[in-house]
């Protein structure tokens, strides 16, 4: 049977990951993606598929009810089966400078994306989290499904409270849900404010790497096509009202993370440039993915000794991509479309 998924902020990093995975893998089955296209949205994301007949892009705001209809509207007369919600605000530096978008989009756009769902009888909705609501661990530990909440930044604490009202949903109302929290994401069509893919911008160029504090603080690394899989095994095989945790088992410094970026492109370790930590810096996140493996049978594919190659290569072979979005270029192309 066809389903009908409508994935939010599909036009972002990894939304368009799961996009073209979802058209590729999944044939029989047709996407509505439904983005703002604010600065993190990227059609260029998208290029290839534009004219894939089971395809339709949608140009809305999650935090507006009639672009929310709109998009749920192009399911046709079989409606939409499953949502699979990614549409967020989510650099924690600019959360520092004003928790306001954060909380407009992540907490009211949960919650009107929530609101049209219930009423449509969807059959799932995937609502795609963080680590981060759990804040910070020490030097041992992991964070399973059951480590309270506890957010430490104006973005992640509007996640958690995205989370608590599709949790609220499902209690409420029986309302289909689960919630996904994964660990930090890297891979191709990453924004490039982000550690990895600007830090391969900035080494090419010769240009300093900033790094902030001592770079000692701890990610558990998440290939962005493990991330997808797993997201695309919880749709299919989720139980309602259950979170997941998903983690690539690739805990490593991100001062570790710049020098390998620096190794790989032969580039010496003068470029790195320590500058004043970020306020209320979390020191460690890792991630128990014991239970998606064994209820779902998701484990990751990718070691970051094998993708972090990978998405040099990438950034490297697609420098055009990569300069437009540096550059802004890449709005251009919207914006006489859309007036964004």
């Amino acid at each position: 049977m066809t389903r009908t998924i409508l994935v939010t902020g599909g036009a972002g990093f990894i939304g368009s990951n799961f996009v073209r995975m979802l058209l590729e893998d999944r044939p029989g089955d047709r996407v509505i993606n439904l983005d703002a296209l604010t600065y993190a949205g990227n059609l260029e994301n998208l290029k290839g598929i534009e004219s894939n007949p089971n395809y339709t892009f949608v140009h809305g705001d999650i935090t507006r009810d009639e672009d929310v209809a709109r998009a749920f509207e192009a399911g046709g007369e079989s409606g939409v089966s499953h949502v699979v919600h990614f549409a967020a605000e989510s650099h924690v530096d600019r959360s520092i400078q004003s928790g306001l978008p954060f909380v407009n989009s992540n907490v009211i756009g949960t919650q009107v994306l929530l609101d049209q769902a219930r009423g449509r009888s969807v059959e799932g909705f995937v609502h795609v989290s963080t680590d981060e609501v759990y804040g910070s661990l020490g030097k041992t530990g992991f964070f399973t499904e059951e480590t309270p909440l506890s957010p430490n930044s104006p973005y992640s604490a509007s996640k958690a409270g995205s989370d608590m009202l599709v949790r609220a949903a499902h209690h409420t109302h029986g309302f289909p849900a689960t919630i996904t929290r994964c660990s930090n994401n890297y891979g191709p069509y990453q924004f490039p404010e982000k550690l990895i893919p600007l830090m391969i911008a900035n080494a090419r160029e010769d240009k300093a790497l900033p790094v902030y504090g001592d770079g000692m603080q701890i990610r558990d690394w998440l290939y962005v096509r493990d991330h997808c899989e797993a997201i695309l095994a919880v749709m299919e095989k989720g139980q309602p009202g259950e979170v997941y945790n998903i983690g690539g088992h690739n805990e490593y410094p991100n001062i570790e993370i710049v020098r390998s970026i620096l190794r790989h492109l032969d580039k010496p370790e003068s470029l790195i440039e320590y500058v004043t930590d970020r306020p209320g810096h979390d020191r460690r996140y890792a991630i128990d993915a014991k239970k998606i493996d064994e209820q779902l049978g998701w484990t990751p594919r990718y070691t970051f000794e094998q993708a972090l190659p990978m998405t040099i290569q990438w950034y490297l072979d697609n420098d055009e991509w990569l300069q437009s979005v540096r550059s802004g270029a890449y709005r251009d192309y919207y914006a006489a479309q859309y007036g964004g």
